[in-house]
């Protein structure tokens, strides 16, 4: 007997599609608090001129579904017409034994018939040939409009790449900002900002300003801490059992993941090996790794399969990879990576590491993890590259962070610690000295109290900015992003 017969698919449609009944979407799949790669995706997928289809990309948990009912409650919000609004997600098991292009038909047969469509695809990784079929509703539906999800960002990309040219965009959604945790927290602390604040624009603030500003920040510190073991995950962000939200994060962010998306996605037999290179990088966050020691201390497991399953983790958004950026133009030979996970939050739950907070060396890999995190997401959208720097010679000296702009370069050192000396031997300061390109250099600081440029003679001022701050203002920049997405809508 046929499984997937069409009278099946559309009693799975219209489960889907609540709003097919009455126009209206439901309550419970939306969350009020709207992200930056919402009015990215909105503003691309309605734009009246320019026609593209838009994939958006992010870990699992991260939100990506309710970012596509917000979108769908926009639509339905203007006017569009509720058949013509189609939403899927391809995790469905009745969908292994229906292919993109027959759901499709049944939709267009059965429902939305002619004309005008916005499509929804979730987690469209799971689809065959996802990427030919988007490919022939872009060239042969000139009235669709297509947004899709997946967990797997390079694979998504290099769909992209090679039939997507011209046909779709993909838009990357990182775990929760600082910033955006406590907006979604109802955080009472927070203040009213300039919206031009931003952590590099802090040297132009005048002495009393500055300590106003950072009087206001204050009491966001706790919140912060809550921040770091928590992480950045709406949902779990939003419930009030810490246990719980590390468990969910074991079992769905990062088990699922483990055994059941990178297996499947790209053919691996044996997940058991996955997984203890997985555990060693939690274990070795914020360091710079060495393949061949990787492979001795995991039996001798082949270089190769080690380099490949680092790949795949990145692909599936459970760590970033930190290539090392030398500033004097060469090439970097024998390039080693730093590894961080792609929360800190996620690295905690994995080891279930107690008392944390307590632990200076603990709470050092986790600010270095969300500090390189919000650099990465946040200057995402500038081409930036985001690496290390690191100076060889009698005594390596490193740099943690390094953001390459095309007009130049910041510099960023984590120092999360009491009473943190930063001599003028070391590299922050050496490069903020020589470097032509310098733009901006900032020390992320653990104290409070512990901010206020540096006293030492560079081409560019050496801020201290606690790190509850720094992150605070880099996701508060945003602001200005979404703000011109809300002048073009």
């Amino acid at each position: 007997m046929p499984i997937a017969t069409s009278e099946n698919i559309l009693k799975l449609l219209y489960s889907y599609n609540p709003w097919w009944r009455d126009g209206i979407l439901p309550k419970n799949l939306l969350k009020p608090t709207r992200r930056l790669a919402y009015y990215e995706a909105i503003n691309l997928l309605t734009h009246p001129d320019l026609r593209r289809h838009v994939i958006i990309s992010g870990a699992r948990r991260v939100g990506k579904t309710t970012l596509l009912y917000q979108m769908i409650e926009t639509l339905l919000g203007r006017g569009i017409e509720a058949k013509k609004i189609l939403y899927v997600s391809f995790d469905h098991p009745l969908l292994k034994f229906c292919g993109m292009d027959e759901l499709v038909n049944i939709y267009e047969t059965n429902v939305a018939l002619a004309g005008e469509a916005y499509l929804f695809f979730d987690e469209v990784q799971y689809a065959s040939d996802w990427d030919r079929w988007l490919k022939v509703f872009y060239d042969t539906k000139p009235d669709w409009r297509i947004a899709a999800t997946g967990s797997a960002s390079p694979i998504l990309a290099q769909g992209a790449s090679e039939s997507g040219v011209g046909r779709w965009t993909v838009i990357p959604v990182p775990t929760l900002s600082f910033y955006e945790y406590c907006e979604i927290t109802g955080v009472e602390e927070r203040p009213t900002l300039d919206s031009d604040i931003k952590p590099t624009s802090l040297t132009k603030l005048k002495q009393r300003d500055l300590l106003d500003l950072m009087n206001c920040l204050a009491p966001l510190q706790k919140h912060f801490f809550r921040y770091l073991t928590v992480g950045g995950f709406p949902e779990l962000a939003l419930s009030g059992d810490s246990y719980y939200a590390q468990r969910m994060m074991r079992e769905d962010v990062v088990d699922k993941v483990l055994k059941r998306d990178i297996p499947a996605l790209f053919n691996i037999r044996n997940a058991a090996v996955l997984e203890k290179v997985f555990l060693y990088l939690c274990f070795n966050s914020s360091n710079i790794i060495n393949i061949t020691t990787i492979s001795k201390e995991l039996d001798n497991t082949p270089t190769v399969t080690i380099s490949n399953y680092i790949q795949f983790l990145e692909q599936a958004n459970l760590i970033y990879v930190s290539y090392p950026i030398n500033l004097d133009g060469k090439k970097v030979l024998k390039a080693r990576p730093k590894i961080y996970i792609a929360d800190a939050a996620i690295r905690n739950a994995v080891l279930m590491l107690e008392d944390v907070l307590a632990d200076p060396e603990q709470m050092g890999v986790m600010v270095e993890t969300a500090v390189y995190k919000h650099l990465a997401s946040f200057y995402f959208r500038s081409n930036a590259r985001v690496g290390y720097y690191r100076r060889s010679g009698g005594s390596e000296k490193e740099i943690d962070v390094v953001v390459e702009l095309p007009q130049g370069r910041v510099f960023v050192e984590v120092k999360y610690r009491e009473n943190a000396v930063i001599k003028e031997k070391e590299a922050i300061v050496e490069v903020s000295k020589e470097e032509k390109k310098a733009e901006a250099a900032v020390v992320v600081t653990k104290r409070a109290e512990d901010f206020g440029i540096m006293p030492y003679d560079t081409r560019v001022p050496i801020m201290r900015i606690p790190a509850h701050v720094f992150l605070y203002l880099l996701g508060h920049a945003e602001k200005a992003l979404i703000d011109s997405f809300l002048r073009q809508c």
